[in-house]
């Protein structure tokens, strides 16, 4: 059923912005795999997704979450020219702080930190938020993400020239632009569906057993 609105009165939930590893519970009951037909597995795209609850939940309508699926994975995975894989996801990171999404902050900082090997500069921004200091190339990316993510008109010709005075082509300035507006809805989407949880003690994580 997905009129039953799930509560977790006792859940254990992140108290800053992180890099860590965060879970993420539903509002709505998600579809369990027992439910999932040949439909439903061609909308996942990639079959582990079925351990995640929010791809469960998005499932319940599989032709939306194909379409989202493919969209993302474009702008993420394709690395046919257009802006390097970390600054793609630093503009993902920089809206979702502006944006409050903690889980989806903490995945694309993670990522970005693992393309970059610059986990300081990532941290600095979840920390101090999508104003704190970094060099001329991801100022402008941040800035140009958070401008769009504020309101699509707020993204001005001048950030159009901080990112080229910077060294971004066109097909790069494209990928800010697409990675921003991308986490822009799908920020609402998580923060609207349901909430993180915090990170496992460490012993209790899959990987350390």
């Amino acid at each position: 059923m997905t009129d039953t609105v799930l509560g977790h009165p006792d859940l254990d939930r992140p108290l800053a912005f992180t890099q860590e590893e965060l879970g993420w519970v539903p509002w709505l009951a998600p579809l369990t795999e027992e439910e999932l037909s040949d439909h439903h597995w061609e909308a996942l795209v990639d079959r582990r997704r079925a351990k995640s609850p929010y791809f469960l939940l998005l499932a319940r309508d599989p032709q939306i979450l194909h379409a989202r699926t493919g969209t993302d994975n474009d702008i993420f995975y394709n690395a046919d020219a257009g802006l390097p894989r970390e600054e793609r996801e630093l503009a993902a990171a920089a809206t979702s702080r502006h944006n409050g999404c903690v889980f989806c902050a903490s995945v694309h900082a993670r990522f970005a930190s693992h393309y970059s090997k610059r986990r300081d500069d990532v941290q600095r921004l979840l920390d101090d938020g999508v104003d704190a200091p970094q060099d001329e190339r991801w100022r402008a990316v941040i800035d140009a993400s958070v401008a769009l993510a504020e309101t699509p008109g707020a993204l001005t010709a001048e950030h159009l020239d901080a990112l080229r005075t910077a060294g971004l082509d066109d097909l790069a300035i494209s990928d800010v632009i697409h990675a921003a507006a991308f986490f822009n809805w799908a920020n609402r989407l998580m923060l609207s569906l349901g909430e993180p949880t915090a990170p496992a003690p460490r012993a209790d994580r899959k990987e350390d057993q």
